[in-house]
């Protein structure tokens, strides 16, 4: 790109994108970060159980579907 070009992105850029008024958030979020790792793990749903142990048995039953759910992760 010559200078032209990126003068005219930085304009389209700088009309595009306002610049923000309040960056900050209206509250300290810390005291609630703390307060969610301090609580108990949430327990598991019993339908994730349920799809974790469909997805054992398919991989145990039918082995040639490992390739495709190794190419989805």
């Amino acid at each position: 790109m010559n200078e032209h070009e990126m003068e005219e992105m930085k304009n389209l850029l700088k009309e595009a994108l306002p610049p923000m008024r309040d960056a900050q958030p209206g509250r300290d979020l810390w005291p609630a970060t703390r307060e969610r790792l301090a609580a108990p793990p949430r327990a598991m749903p019993w339908w994730d159980w349920l799809l974790m142990a469909g997805a054992s048995a398919t991989i145990l039953f039918v082995p040639g579907v490992i390739p495709a759910l190794l190419y989805h992760l």
